[in-house]
């Protein structure tokens, strides 16, 4: 196979990775937004949270560039259950708990107010960002296996559900760093986490695309079922894992969630996940070419720029020529441009 690993290398951290700043950008405004939730609650006279955290792909660090500027951070308040009730003394909603958290952040400031949603509430930023403020309650489950009585989190959604958020990102960064061994301790690095990106990018690579496919998590999930590490060839590792996603989701297309017994993120049938496989099959034949021994690089970054529907690759200079060029300066005097004219009267006089 043609090797390319230094343009998807380059590619995944210059148009893909999320930058220091705009990570640190992102993360000022869901800190603003921790005080805004926790003054408006105190205001409220409402229950005061027991934590608050960062989840999904901002702490898992795959969240990727987005074209349209809509960036989004998912930072979850955490309750204890007994201090959620209601007026009249009894258990508060899912409903209501949302609706508590929407009424603690609203904001004169904003243009769109904040919304209340299946899952989280939704505070938009006039520059493009959201926040999505999952809400989380505390609660004492027994163990089936040993009996034993443990902690477990419920998410505020159509109803209480078991979800724990914390537990999926613990999930993802140990995944990296037991199946690369360039992971870094912090997570942010490895070419399990760099394929991951890869791949989110690529199923959010059309605008068409953004509401057919299916979701980050389920991807990052398909990942971690199908990556195979490659040393120094995200090229050809990230060809691979699109094959082997592709194969999987043609006998098996239901993921299952990776802390949850018996839950799965999307159950067979999807016709998400259908869509995103239909994808992977279109565009695996695009890098069939690499396979041809007489594939020139411009034929490579061709075949690659149609994978991610850009046009950054075509301006990636070819390696070969490069190489040859220094060979050629090497093996002669070297003269810079306006010199010429010098350099024939020494050779004269």
């Amino acid at each position: 196979m043609k090797n390319c690993h230094v343009q998807v290398l380059k590619y995944q951290r210059t148009e893909v990775k999320l930058s220091d700043d705009d990570r640190q950008d992102i993360k000022d405004k869901a800190d603003t937004n921790r005080k805004r939730l926790k003054d408006g609650l105190a205001a409220n006279d409402d229950p005061k949270p027991i934590g608050l955290h960062t989840q999904g792909s901002y702490s898992m660090k795959t969240m990727i560039q987005e074209d349209d500027g809509d960036y989004d951070i998912d930072d979850g308040v955490y309750f204890e259950k007994g201090d959620l009730v209601g007026p009249q003394g009894g258990e508060m909603s899912a409903l209501a708990v949302r609706k508590m958290i929407c009424n603690a952040v609203q904001d004169n400031r904003f243009k769109t107010p904040p919304e209340v949603r299946k899952n989280c509430v939704r505070v938009y930023y006039n520059d493009g960002y959201h926040v999505d403020v999952p809400s989380y309650r505390k609660i004492q489950v027994k163990d089936p296996i040993s009996g034993v009585m443990k902690t477990a989190w419920e998410l505020a959604s159509s109803d209480w559900k078991r979800s724990d958020a914390r537990a999926v990102t613990d999930w993802f960064k140990t995944a990296n760093k037991t199946k690369c061994s360039d992971a870094s301790k912090d997570g942010n690095s490895g070419q399990f986490v760099r394929l991951t990106r890869l791949m989110k990018k690529f199923a959010r690579s059309r605008t068409s695309w953004k509401s057919q496919t299916t979701s980050g998590f389920a991807i990052s999930r398909l990942v971690d079922y199908c990556y195979v590490e490659d040393k120094d060839r995200d090229d050809q590792a990230f060809r691979r894992l699109m094959s082997e996603i592709h194969s999987r989701l043609g006998y098996d297309d239901a993921i299952e969630h990776p802390t949850l017994r018996d839950e799965n993120i999307v159950d067979s049938g999807n016709a998400k996940v259908a869509f995103f496989r239909d994808c992977l099959e279109e565009n695996l034949k695009h890098l069939e070419i690499l396979d041809d021994p007489k594939c020139t690089h411009d034929q490579a970054m061709k075949a690659w720029d149609k994978v991610f529907n850009s046009t950054w690759f075509k301006d990636q200079p070819d390696p070969d020529a490069e190489k040859e060029l220094d060979g050629q300066m090497s093996r002669g005097p070297f003269i810079k441009q306006g010199e010429a004219r010098y350099a024939s009267e020494e050779r004269f006089a």
